[in-house]
């Protein structure tokens, strides 16, 4: 059956949407990376205040999705279930909190180290989620898995060995923010995703945002709010901290359209793309040193990720299949339980 044009033209349209939407949060993404780090290196823009920046970035996205919500009412917040008082505390609380500590150490991190260096670290992601995901019994334990694993923690240890500009206490911040953004989102899977609850980024933010804002706000108060009295004047950059914030609001909303108009595996590749792209703009622009070492560590590091992404991927395909395989299945004994029920009463009508 030979396709027709109208399909080609439909096939051709979606592939161009779905790159349109990948090319859009790799911007908003390397953006906010090169954006963060010009703000809070002290070669920069010199402001090296992390627990700042995020609570602008918390209270401009709770202010904005507040107003989406409640005001235009774009958005629907779930209703099945709602969102109790119980359900936040024990739910949104501890994954705000965790929110917010990620967020806290993988801006502080941009302080020591290069943008380059982070985006290798990065790459330990799927180490930590599988870790923690096998101690919450979220993950089963392979030896292959823990192999790939070994692997990719090898890749990025060659990577940090080749760091020119090696930095322990900006490793520590880095490698702190990867376990509790791990930890983060294998708890959504077990408190929210596991209840039935659904939200996308504005609804998101909605609900964890201000739980991260008041989580801050503790830190903020004993470590950077003296130094910001006694340094800064009160003039505050809206420009600088507007666009910012604005960005990171806009990444949020690019994740809800990559993973919702193309999948999950189209993401992680695109994170690839991104993390390579960051690796050379890092070097080229920011005129930070990459080794021949960093890159090979990185190369392993990345094979191992990308074998990972790989097996998952035939995981939920098998999945998929033995879904679908049952719906057939079900599908076939019901036509073949209506076809008995009708040659029973035809039977039935016979006889009598």
């Amino acid at each position: 059956m030979v396709a027709s044009a109208g399909d080609t033209t439909s096939v051709f349209k979606k592939v161009l949407v779905s790159y349109f939407y990948v090319a859009i949060w790799i911007a908003l993404s390397f953006s906010v990376i090169i954006y963060n780090k010009y703000i809070l290196d002290p070669k920069m823009y010199n402001f090296p205040f992390p627990i700042s920046l995020t609570l602008i970035h918390m209270s401009f996205c709770s202010s904005l999705a507040f107003f989406l919500i409640r005001v235009l009412r774009i958005v629907e917040l779930p209703s099945s279930p709602a969102m109790s008082r119980d359900l936040y505390f024990s739910s949104v609380v501890p994954i705000g909190a965790l929110y917010s500590l990620s967020l806290w150490f993988s801006n502080s991190a941009y302080i020591y180290l290069s943008v380059s260096f982070i985006q290798m670290l990065k790459a330990l992601m799927p180490v930590a989620v599988y870790s923690i995901g096998v101690q919450f019994k979220k993950e089963n334990f392979k030896s292959d898995t823990l192999a790939n694993m070994l692997c990719i923690s090898c890749g990025v240890a060659v990577a940090a060995y080749g760091e020119a500009r090696f930095n322990s206490w900006g490793v520590s911040l880095q490698l702190a923010a990867v376990a509790f953004e791990a930890t983060r989102l294998v708890l959504i899977q077990i408190l929210l995703t596991s209840k039935g609850v659904s939200l996308n980024p504005i609804t998101s933010l909605y609900y964890v945002s201000p739980c991260c804002l008041i989580f801050l706000l503790v830190p903020w108060f004993f470590v950077e709010l003296p130094l910001l009295t006694n340094i800064f004047s009160l003039n505050f950059d809206y420009l600088v901290f507007g666009t910012n914030s604005l960005c990171a609001f806009a990444l949020n909303l690019a994740v809800f359209l990559v993973v919702g108009k193309t999948s999950a595996l189209t993401m992680n590749v695109a994170g690839v793309v991104k993390d390579w792209l960051l690796i050379a703009f890092s070097w080229s622009v920011i005129k930070d040193t990459v080794t021949t070492v960093n890159l090979a560590g990185y190369g392993i590091a990345f094979l191992g990720v990308a074998y990972y992404n790989h097996v998952k991927l035939q995981g939920l395909k098998a999945k998929e299949a033995q879904k679908n395989g049952a719906l057939q299945t079900d599908e076939e004994s019901g036509m073949l339980l209506d076809e008995k029920l009708k040659q029973r009463v035809s039977r039935q009508q016979t006889s009598s």
